[in-house]
């Protein structure tokens, strides 16, 4: 797969998965958190799919297929992880949140 793809797929993965997370932090910010579910499965699949790519990376370059690291390939790799921490603050915020709603 030619490098510029795969820079665009981890940018965009991680663009995606990052707004979903933030979106159903919104919805359970609003007591929905039907949707707000719903949302993070999505991110989920989303990061998933574009950590499987960064994980492919990783191993070809064990097998010496390594691939050129750009400023671009920093880019995405900025974007990937970036959006595994907002992930994880997303889903300990909306547990913050859903815990007095359970309570009642």
């Amino acid at each position: 797969m030619d490098i510029e793809i795969i820079v665009m797929k981890l940018v965009v993965g991680g663009g995606s998965a990052r707004s979903s997370a933030i979106e159903a932090l919104r919805y359970a910010k609003d007591d929905n958190f039907k949707r707000a579910d719903v949302l993070m499965e999505e991110a989920e699949k989303v990061i998933m799919e574009a950590h499987e790519l960064q994980t492919e990376m990783i191993q070809n370059e064990l097998k010496g297929q390594k691939a050129e690291v750009g400023l671009l390939m920093v880019h995405a790799q900025d974007h990937l992880m970036n959006a595994m921490t907002v992930m994880d603050l997303c889903k300990e915020m909306i547990e913050i949140l859903r815990k007095p709603k359970e309570r009642k």
